[in-house]
């Protein structure tokens, strides 16, 4: 260790030339130096390894023997040393690795059909397990290293945070169709006369919908409480429930003729819906790849309940 203090990386890198070339106007030139520099560090190399190394014969230099054994060391180990220093590569095909990622039921039911294929596609040694938290739960587990990444919406990140938008959403309504006048539409008086269902981790949980009807100055009453999208559609069926989600919730009961999708009556501002990572995580080549797969995941399945075809 004591011998690794007296030497300059650099010094091995000009010694592997100067044994390859054996010839100082040609080391010189290929490593951009001059000569009298390649001269220096090589009676500096003489010094630390207490040999000649290069001997003058003829109009060049000669390896001695110390130097001959020397080569093949020498040579692998600015190889590794090279490899060290180099960017890590991620192989999916090849890897065995586990990711915990944090989501809400939204997020699990936007990604994760998709994803799941995907990586049992592309990357079969993949582990996924996921999690379901509320959103400050989310940003916390984040924080303390107890997930990977993130799926939901979140509140400006503090400097170790990261987050990139998937996308922005929008919210829409279902109700029973046989419940529903012939405009199918509600105004804001007759949606709040309704009850409705609300899909929560827990009551009391904050949400766009009712910070939106608080700048009204208006409150629905809610009759149900769900902690999963799953079945969320069927209780609305034979009842007068209405149920307000985000609009790609309701891609899948887009056909369903038993339920009418129509449109907030009332503003309320759309969301983004981010990943959401740690600093310590952000040159993790494996990170990176997860994230960009998502990323591809829902951006290549757009809503398709648009609003001019409510």
């Amino acid at each position: 260790m004591n011998n690794l203090k007296r030497i300059d990386l650099n010094l091995l890198v000009t010694l592997q030339a100067l044994m390859t070339e054996k010839h100082i106007s040609r080391t010189a030139m290929r490593l951009h130096k001059s000569q009298p520099a390649i001269s220096h560090a090589l009676a500096h190399l003489r010094e630390i390894f207490d040999d000649p190394l290069l001997v003058r014969r003829g109009g060049g230099l000669e390896l001695t023997s110390r130097a001959s054994e020397l080569m093949q060391p020498l040579s692998d180990a600015l190889d590794q040393l090279g490899s060290l220093l180099e960017p890590p590569q991620f192989d999916p095909s090849q890897a065995q690795r586990v990711f915990r990622v944090s989501m809400s039921d939204y997020g699990a039911h936007i990604v994760l059909p998709k994803l799941v294929r995907m990586l049992r596609a592309t990357a079969p040694g993949i582990e996924l397990v996921v999690s379901q938290a509320t959103r400050e739960a989310m940003r916390m587990q984040v924080m303390d290293g107890e997930v990977d990444l993130a799926l939901g919406v979140f509140p400006p990140p503090t400097a170790e945070l990261h987050t990139e938008t998937l996308f922005v959403e929008t919210f829409a309504c279902l109700a029973d169709v046989a419940s529903m006048p012939a405009s199918r539409t509600l105004d804001l008086e007759a949606w709040l006369a309704r009850p409705h269902a609300l899909v929560a981790m827990r009551a009391g949980t904050d949400n766009e919908i009712d910070r939106a009807l608080a700048q009204l100055r208006a409150e629905r009453r809610i009759a149900v409480i769900l902690p999963h999208w799953g079945v969320a559609n069927e209780l609305i069926v034979d009842t007068d429930l209405v149920l307000t989600v985000a609009r790609r919730n309701l891609d899948a009961v887009r056909d369903d003729s038993r339920l009418c999708v129509f449109d907030p009556p009332f503003p309320v501002e759309s969301f983004e819906f981010q990943q959401m990572w740690h600093q310590r995580r952000q040159g993790d080549p494996a990170h990176c790849w997860l994230r960009q797969v998502i990323v591809r995941v829902v951006r290549d399945q757009p809503c398709q309940l648009k609003r001019e075809s409510l």
